[in-house]
Protein backbone atom coordinates (compact mmCIF):
# COMPACT_ATOMS: atom_id res chain seq x y z
CA UNK A 1 0.00 0.00 0.00
CA UNK A 2 1.60 3.40 -0.84
CA UNK A 3 0.76 6.73 0.60
CA UNK A 4 2.27 10.39 0.23
CA UNK A 5 2.24 13.29 2.56
CA UNK A 6 5.17 16.74 2.64
CA UNK A 7 6.58 15.35 5.75
CA UNK A 8 7.31 11.81 7.28
CA UNK A 9 8.83 11.74 10.53
CA UNK A 10 9.88 8.45 12.09
CA UNK A 11 9.25 8.35 15.95
CA UNK A 12 6.47 9.58 18.09
CA UNK A 13 8.39 10.81 20.87
CA UNK A 14 7.87 14.20 22.54
CA UNK A 15 9.95 15.75 19.52
CA UNK A 16 8.33 13.63 17.07
CA UNK A 17 5.04 14.63 18.11
CA UNK A 18 5.97 18.38 18.65
CA UNK A 19 7.43 18.63 15.23
CA UNK A 20 4.04 16.45 13.76
CA UNK A 21 1.60 18.99 15.54
CA UNK A 22 3.26 22.29 14.63
CA UNK A 23 3.82 21.24 10.98
CA UNK A 24 0.45 20.00 10.60
CA UNK A 25 -1.44 23.28 11.70
CA UNK A 26 0.70 25.02 9.33
CA UNK A 27 -0.97 22.92 6.40
CA UNK A 28 1.60 20.20 5.52
CA UNK A 29 0.32 16.99 5.83
CA UNK A 30 2.12 14.61 7.92
CA UNK A 31 2.71 11.15 8.34
CA UNK A 32 4.14 10.20 12.12
CA UNK A 33 5.37 6.57 12.32
CA UNK A 34 5.40 5.13 15.80
CA UNK A 35 7.06 1.14 16.23
CA UNK A 36 5.51 0.65 18.92
CA UNK A 37 1.80 -0.18 19.39
CA UNK A 38 0.55 2.73 21.22
CA UNK A 39 2.17 5.73 22.20
CA UNK A 40 4.25 6.41 25.48
CA UNK A 41 4.66 2.71 25.68
CA UNK A 42 8.72 2.52 25.48
CA UNK A 43 10.76 4.68 28.59
CA UNK A 44 11.89 8.18 28.12
CA UNK A 45 13.02 11.01 29.96
CA UNK A 46 9.40 12.69 31.77
CA UNK A 47 10.83 15.50 33.37
CA UNK A 48 10.50 19.52 31.72
CA UNK A 49 12.22 22.14 32.82
CA UNK A 50 11.86 25.63 32.35
CA UNK A 51 13.05 25.31 28.26
CA UNK A 52 10.31 22.67 27.58
CA UNK A 53 7.50 24.30 29.96
CA UNK A 54 8.42 27.30 27.78
CA UNK A 55 8.00 25.58 24.30
CA UNK A 56 4.59 23.90 24.99
CA UNK A 57 3.37 27.47 26.47
CA UNK A 58 4.34 29.05 23.58
CA UNK A 59 2.37 26.99 21.06
CA UNK A 60 -0.64 26.95 23.70
CA UNK A 61 -0.28 23.19 24.27
CA UNK A 62 1.07 22.94 28.47
CA UNK A 63 -2.75 23.73 29.53
CA UNK A 64 -3.73 20.37 27.45
CA UNK A 65 -0.82 18.60 29.06
CA UNK A 66 -1.40 19.74 32.79
CA UNK A 67 -5.40 19.26 32.12
CA UNK A 68 -4.04 15.08 31.99
CA UNK A 69 -1.51 15.31 34.67
CA UNK A 70 1.13 16.47 35.64
CA UNK A 71 3.45 17.26 39.09
CA UNK A 72 5.59 20.37 39.88
CA UNK A 73 8.77 19.58 42.15
CA UNK A 74 8.91 21.78 45.15
CA UNK A 75 11.96 21.10 46.25
CA UNK A 76 15.58 19.90 46.15
CA UNK A 77 17.38 18.06 48.82
CA UNK A 78 20.66 16.29 49.10
CA UNK A 79 20.81 13.80 51.68
CA UNK A 80 23.42 11.89 54.47
CA UNK A 81 23.15 9.88 56.87
CA UNK A 82 19.64 9.68 56.45
CA UNK A 83 19.08 13.45 56.66
CA UNK A 84 18.84 16.56 54.25
CA UNK A 85 22.17 18.00 54.56
CA UNK A 86 21.06 20.89 51.59
CA UNK A 87 18.29 22.13 50.56
CA UNK A 88 17.44 24.25 47.44
CA UNK A 89 14.04 26.03 46.77
CA UNK A 90 12.53 27.45 43.42
CA UNK A 91 12.71 30.43 42.18
CA UNK A 92 9.40 32.45 43.08
CA UNK A 93 9.07 33.37 39.25
CA UNK A 94 9.35 29.66 37.88
CA UNK A 95 7.36 28.04 40.91
CA UNK A 96 9.18 24.42 40.60
CA UNK A 97 12.35 22.87 40.30
CA UNK A 98 11.01 20.22 37.12
CA UNK A 99 7.89 19.15 36.34
CA UNK A 100 7.00 15.16 36.48
CA UNK A 101 4.97 14.69 33.08
CA UNK A 102 4.42 10.99 32.20
CA UNK A 103 4.98 10.12 28.95
CA UNK A 104 1.72 9.17 27.92
CA UNK A 105 0.15 12.15 29.29
CA UNK A 106 2.49 14.73 27.45
CA UNK A 107 1.95 12.91 23.92
CA UNK A 108 -2.08 13.38 23.98
CA UNK A 109 -1.75 16.91 25.08
CA UNK A 110 0.20 16.90 21.89
CA UNK A 111 -1.61 15.35 19.90
CA UNK A 112 -5.15 15.30 20.69
CA UNK A 113 -5.95 18.85 18.54
CA UNK A 114 -3.24 17.44 15.74
CA UNK A 115 -5.56 14.08 15.36
CA UNK A 116 -8.41 16.72 13.79
CA UNK A 117 -6.41 17.71 11.26
CA UNK A 118 -7.39 15.47 8.10
CA UNK A 119 -4.10 16.21 6.20
CA UNK A 120 -2.14 14.11 9.74
CA UNK A 121 -1.58 10.54 10.14
CA UNK A 122 -0.65 8.02 12.98
CA UNK A 123 0.57 5.02 12.02
CA UNK A 124 1.34 2.69 15.20
CA UNK A 125 3.33 -0.60 15.01
CA UNK A 126 4.96 0.62 12.38
CA UNK A 127 8.88 -0.13 11.59
CA UNK A 128 10.88 1.28 8.46
CA UNK A 129 13.09 -0.91 6.76
CA UNK A 130 14.14 0.67 4.05
CA UNK A 131 15.01 4.48 3.09
CA UNK A 132 14.12 5.22 -0.54
CA UNK A 133 16.73 7.28 -2.82
CA UNK A 134 16.25 8.83 -5.79
CA UNK A 135 18.70 9.17 -8.65
CA UNK A 136 20.37 12.59 -7.42
CA UNK A 137 20.87 11.26 -4.19
CA UNK A 138 18.08 12.76 -2.66
CA UNK A 139 15.83 10.52 -0.23
CA UNK A 140 12.41 10.73 -0.99
CA UNK A 141 10.44 8.39 1.53
CA UNK A 142 10.50 5.13 3.32
CA UNK A 143 9.35 1.43 3.25
CA UNK A 144 8.45 0.12 6.40
CA UNK A 145 6.31 -2.51 7.94
CA UNK A 146 2.77 -2.10 9.31
CA UNK A 147 0.64 -4.73 11.11
CA UNK A 148 3.09 -7.59 9.07
CA UNK A 149 2.15 -5.65 5.69
CA UNK A 150 4.68 -3.46 3.69
CA UNK A 151 3.56 0.17 2.77
CA UNK A 152 5.70 2.72 1.04
CA UNK A 153 5.46 6.55 2.15
CA UNK A 154 6.34 8.94 -0.18
CA UNK A 155 7.17 12.45 1.61
CA UNK A 156 9.94 15.77 0.49
CA UNK A 157 11.17 15.84 4.10
CA UNK A 158 11.84 12.28 6.32
CA UNK A 159 12.80 13.23 9.86
CA UNK A 160 14.57 10.93 12.34
CA UNK A 161 13.21 11.41 15.54
CA UNK A 162 13.09 7.84 16.40
CA UNK A 163 15.56 8.03 19.26
CA UNK A 164 19.48 7.32 20.78
CA UNK A 165 19.46 4.20 18.54
CA UNK A 166 17.92 5.48 15.40
CA UNK A 167 16.92 3.61 12.52
CA UNK A 168 17.12 6.33 10.40
CA UNK A 169 20.34 7.73 11.23
CA UNK A 170 21.73 4.12 10.46
CA UNK A 171 20.02 3.35 7.10
CA UNK A 172 21.06 7.04 6.03
CA UNK A 173 25.02 5.77 6.83
CA UNK A 174 25.38 8.85 9.58
CA UNK A 175 27.94 8.63 12.08
CA UNK A 176 27.69 9.23 15.47
CA UNK A 177 30.10 9.95 18.21
CA UNK A 178 29.58 8.34 21.58
CA UNK A 179 31.11 9.32 25.17
CA UNK A 180 30.84 6.81 28.12
CA UNK A 181 30.60 8.61 31.39
CA UNK A 182 32.32 5.94 33.40
CA UNK A 183 28.52 4.71 34.93
CA UNK A 184 25.22 3.15 34.19
CA UNK A 185 21.98 3.39 35.30
CA UNK A 186 19.71 1.52 37.15
CA UNK A 187 15.81 2.27 37.31
CA UNK A 188 13.17 1.34 39.89
CA UNK A 189 9.90 2.28 41.24
CA UNK A 190 8.03 2.17 44.11
CA UNK A 191 4.91 3.40 45.59
CA UNK A 192 5.18 7.45 47.53
CA UNK A 193 4.35 6.58 51.40
CA UNK A 194 1.46 8.82 52.43
CA UNK A 195 2.30 12.87 52.84
CA UNK A 196 5.55 12.72 50.75
CA UNK A 197 5.94 16.16 49.12
CA UNK A 198 6.70 16.22 45.39
CA UNK A 199 10.46 16.33 45.32
CA UNK A 200 13.94 15.60 44.38
CA UNK A 201 16.23 13.63 46.87
CA UNK A 202 19.51 13.12 46.03
CA UNK A 203 22.14 10.64 48.18
CA UNK A 204 25.68 9.73 47.53
CA UNK A 205 26.19 5.74 47.83
CA UNK A 206 30.25 5.41 47.97
CA UNK A 207 31.11 7.60 45.06
CA UNK A 208 28.22 6.91 43.45
CA UNK A 209 24.64 9.40 42.91
CA UNK A 210 21.33 8.13 43.89
CA UNK A 211 18.52 9.90 43.11
CA UNK A 212 14.65 9.72 43.60
CA UNK A 213 11.81 11.97 41.85
CA UNK A 214 8.30 11.88 42.86
CA UNK A 215 5.96 11.47 40.03
CA UNK A 216 2.81 11.85 39.00
CA UNK A 217 0.31 8.76 40.73
CA UNK A 218 1.82 8.49 43.93
CA UNK A 219 5.14 6.90 42.92
CA UNK A 220 8.68 7.94 43.39
CA UNK A 221 10.97 6.88 40.52
CA UNK A 222 15.05 5.30 41.75
CA UNK A 223 17.97 5.86 39.69
CA UNK A 224 20.57 4.44 41.27
CA UNK A 225 24.08 4.94 39.11
CA UNK A 226 26.44 2.07 39.45
CA UNK A 227 30.14 1.68 37.77
CA UNK A 228 30.21 1.49 33.57
CA UNK A 229 29.64 -2.13 32.15
CA UNK A 230 29.58 -3.33 36.26
CA UNK A 231 25.77 -4.78 36.29
CA UNK A 232 26.43 -8.72 35.13
CA UNK A 233 28.88 -9.04 37.98
CA UNK A 234 26.69 -7.02 40.33
CA UNK A 235 23.88 -8.95 39.94
CA UNK A 236 26.44 -11.82 40.62
CA UNK A 237 26.53 -10.67 44.52
CA UNK A 238 23.62 -10.91 47.20
CA UNK A 239 21.35 -8.03 46.48
CA UNK A 240 19.92 -7.74 50.57
CA UNK A 241 23.33 -5.74 51.18
CA UNK A 242 22.89 -3.82 48.22
CA UNK A 243 18.95 -2.44 48.60
CA UNK A 244 19.90 -2.13 52.10
CA UNK A 245 21.80 1.38 51.38
CA UNK A 246 19.03 2.96 49.85
CA UNK A 247 16.88 2.31 53.30
CA UNK A 248 19.55 2.87 54.90
CA UNK A 249 19.41 6.52 53.61
CA UNK A 250 15.88 7.13 53.25
CA UNK A 251 14.44 4.66 56.34
CA UNK A 252 11.03 6.19 55.73
CA UNK A 253 11.06 4.43 52.28
CA UNK A 254 12.28 1.06 54.01
CA UNK A 255 9.02 -1.09 54.12
CA UNK A 256 8.10 0.34 50.34
CA UNK A 257 11.54 -0.65 49.01
CA UNK A 258 11.52 -4.33 50.64
CA UNK A 259 7.72 -4.76 49.15
CA UNK A 260 8.81 -3.70 45.74
CA UNK A 261 12.71 -3.99 45.04
CA UNK A 262 13.29 -7.67 46.18
CA UNK A 263 15.82 -9.03 43.57
CA UNK A 264 18.06 -7.77 40.72
CA UNK A 265 14.92 -8.38 38.22
CA UNK A 266 13.63 -5.73 39.58
CA UNK A 267 15.82 -3.26 38.14
CA UNK A 268 16.13 -2.03 34.62
CA UNK A 269 19.65 -1.01 33.67
CA UNK A 270 20.06 2.05 31.19
CA UNK A 271 23.44 1.83 29.28
CA UNK A 272 24.71 5.52 29.70
CA UNK A 273 26.20 7.67 27.08
CA UNK A 274 26.20 10.50 25.29
CA UNK A 275 26.22 10.94 21.65
CA UNK A 276 26.64 13.83 18.80
CA UNK A 277 26.72 13.75 14.89
CA UNK A 278 29.11 16.06 12.94
CA UNK A 279 26.26 15.93 10.21
CA UNK A 280 22.20 16.66 11.09
CA UNK A 281 21.06 14.89 7.99
CA UNK A 282 21.23 15.27 4.50
CA UNK A 283 19.06 16.55 1.15
CA UNK A 284 15.61 15.04 2.13
CA UNK A 285 15.98 13.59 5.30
CA UNK A 286 16.62 15.75 8.82
CA UNK A 287 17.78 14.02 12.23
CA UNK A 288 16.48 15.60 15.87
CA UNK A 289 16.47 15.09 19.73
CA UNK A 290 18.57 11.96 20.65
CA UNK A 291 18.59 10.75 17.42
CA UNK A 292 21.55 13.36 16.82
CA UNK A 293 22.48 14.02 19.81
CA UNK A 294 21.84 11.70 22.85
CA UNK A 295 21.94 12.80 26.20
CA UNK A 296 23.03 11.28 29.71
CA UNK A 297 19.79 11.01 32.64
CA UNK A 298 21.72 13.87 34.50
CA UNK A 299 19.62 16.91 34.36
CA UNK A 300 17.14 15.68 33.07
CA UNK A 301 18.00 17.75 29.31
CA UNK A 302 16.90 15.10 26.52
CA UNK A 303 13.46 15.57 26.43
CA UNK A 304 13.37 19.51 26.47
CA UNK A 305 16.28 19.73 24.22
CA UNK A 306 13.70 17.87 21.51
CA UNK A 307 11.48 20.06 22.14
CA UNK A 308 13.65 22.43 21.35
CA UNK A 309 14.71 20.96 18.33
CA UNK A 310 11.45 20.22 16.99
CA UNK A 311 10.06 23.96 17.91
CA UNK A 312 12.97 25.08 16.07
CA UNK A 313 13.15 22.46 12.86
CA UNK A 314 9.12 23.92 12.39
CA UNK A 315 9.93 27.61 11.77
CA UNK A 316 11.96 26.66 8.88
CA UNK A 317 9.08 24.66 7.39
CA UNK A 318 6.51 25.48 5.46
CA UNK A 319 5.13 24.74 2.30
CA UNK A 320 7.44 26.77 0.29
CA UNK A 321 10.57 26.06 1.72
CA UNK A 322 10.11 22.38 2.05
CA UNK A 323 11.64 21.29 -1.08
CA UNK A 324 14.51 23.45 -0.66
CA UNK A 325 15.03 23.07 2.82
CA UNK A 326 18.99 23.02 4.02
CA UNK A 327 19.59 20.59 6.86
CA UNK A 328 22.46 23.26 8.08
CA UNK A 329 20.29 26.03 9.16
CA UNK A 330 18.68 24.18 11.06
CA UNK A 331 21.91 22.70 12.85
CA UNK A 332 22.99 25.95 12.92
CA UNK A 333 20.14 26.83 15.18
CA UNK A 334 20.80 24.61 17.44
CA UNK A 335 24.38 22.56 17.52
CA UNK A 336 25.54 25.35 20.19
CA UNK A 337 23.25 25.28 22.64
CA UNK A 338 22.85 21.55 22.21
CA UNK A 339 27.11 21.48 22.98
CA UNK A 340 26.66 23.72 26.17
CA UNK A 341 24.03 21.12 27.51
CA UNK A 342 26.43 18.19 26.92
CA UNK A 343 29.36 20.19 28.51
CA UNK A 344 26.87 20.80 31.05
CA UNK A 345 26.22 17.44 31.96
CA UNK A 346 29.67 16.29 32.12
CA UNK A 347 30.27 19.59 34.69
CA UNK A 348 27.02 18.21 37.05
CA UNK A 349 28.37 14.17 37.16
CA UNK A 350 32.11 15.83 37.70
CA UNK A 351 31.14 18.00 40.96
CA UNK A 352 28.44 15.75 42.37
CA UNK A 353 30.18 14.71 44.82
CA UNK A 354 30.99 18.36 45.89
CA UNK A 355 27.34 18.60 47.81
CA UNK A 356 28.27 16.49 50.49
CA UNK A 357 31.71 18.01 51.28
CA UNK A 358 31.72 18.98 54.60
CA UNK A 359 27.59 19.06 54.76
CA UNK A 360 27.41 15.92 57.22
CA UNK A 361 28.74 16.80 60.25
Amino acid sequence: MNYQADVCIVGAGPGGALLSHLLAKKGLSVILLEQNAALGQAFRGEHLNEEGESVLKSHQLFEAVEALGILRMGKLEYYAEGRAIKTILPDDAVGHLGIHVPQANLLKGILQETQNFPHFSCFLNTKVTQLIVDSLGRYTGVIASRDGKTIEISSQLIIGADGRYSTIRKKAHIEIQKHKHGFDLLWAKIPAPRGWEPSIKMALIGDKQLSLFTQVGGFIQIGWNIEQGSFPQLRKKAFTPFIQQLSDQFPELSYYVNEHIRSWQDFVVLDVFSSHCDCWGTKGLVLLGDAVHTMTPTGAFGLNSALKDADCLASLLNKDTLVHFNVQDFQQMREQAIEEVLAKQIVKEQTFAANFINKAS
